[in-house]
């Protein structure tokens, strides 16, 4: 069976949207595993529900859920397009396979989907539809997630779950040089699972002393059990390695093909 591409991606700062170093390099080079997907779907850690949602306006704006930024970030735009076809496609599968979805049609994209969009697809060629993540939905549920997301790749849609491996903001620090030991450990535990796509170890995080200090707050981390749930069990992940940037902030992200 042939699916679209699947990726995690550590969107890191918004500032990302000016980035030119490895991270953003590494996104650009996976832009033609999704030269032939009709959309993508994607999935942010910024966009907290109370049931689950999806974008169905044909021309979403950009959401700057951000403030404190140079004003140039402020003027940024992501000009792809949406597709209410297409959220009614997703919507009738997903109801299907029993989660209730239902269309937003205000909603746009926030950082976690345009920024690492501006590096992947540049040309905002492709639809873009956001899911939001429940946050009433325990790890099982966001497996199931996952789980009927690897069935719209299967319908030639790509994926993008967006958060972080690791994503401690209070403990930043300006230069980049010295890594948070525990940062570089959770990093290397989380590569370790995806790997051996251990999704049981991915949606029991806590089993790595690491966990905590690395997710003060679990939203960035939710993210990757998504995406490892939408995997095929044949697939072999490409890890995009990438330094640890402002002490705590992972730019690691995986890729299936």
């Amino acid at each position: 069976m042939s699916l679209a591409p699947l990726l995690f991606v550590s969107h890191g700062s918004p500032m990302f949207a000016f980035d030119t170093g490895l991270a953003a390099q590494q996104l650009a080079r996976q832009s033609t595993h999704f030269d032939h997907v009709q959309a993508i779907v994607v999935v942010s850690a910024h966009w907290l529900t109370h049931g689950n949602y999806i974008t169905s306006s044909e021309s979403p704006q950009v959401i700057y859920d951000f403030s404190g930024f140079p004003h140039a970030l402020y003027d940024l735009l992501y000009p792809a397009c949406g597709s209410s076809i297409i959220a009614k496609q997703v919507i009738t599968l997903f109801n299907d396979n029993g989660i209730e979805m239902k269309a937003d049609t205000q909603r746009g994209w926030d950082h976690g989907v345009w920024v690492p969009l501006r590096h992947l697809r540049p040309n905002a060629d492709k639809p873009i539809l956001q899911i939001s993540i429940n946050v009433e939905h325990d790890t099982n549920q966001l497996q199931h997630l996952g789980q009927v997301l690897k069935q719209l790749r299967s319908q030639n849609i790509g994926i993008i779950c967006s958060g972080s491996v690791t994503h401690n903001l209070s403990d930043t620090r300006a230069k980049h040089e010295l890594v948070a030991d525990y940062a570089q450990q959770f990093q290397e535990w989380v590569r370790e699972a995806v790997i051996s796509k251990d999704i049981e170890a991915i949606k029991q995080p806590s089993k790595s002393p690491f966990y905590r200090q690395s997710h003060p707050s679990s939203e960035h981390y939710l993210p990757l059990i998504v995406a490892l749930a939408a995997i095929d069990v044949y697939e072999s992940v490409n890890v995009l390695t990438s330094p640890i940037l402002h002490h705590t902030i992972s730019m690691e992200s995986y890729i299936w093909t």
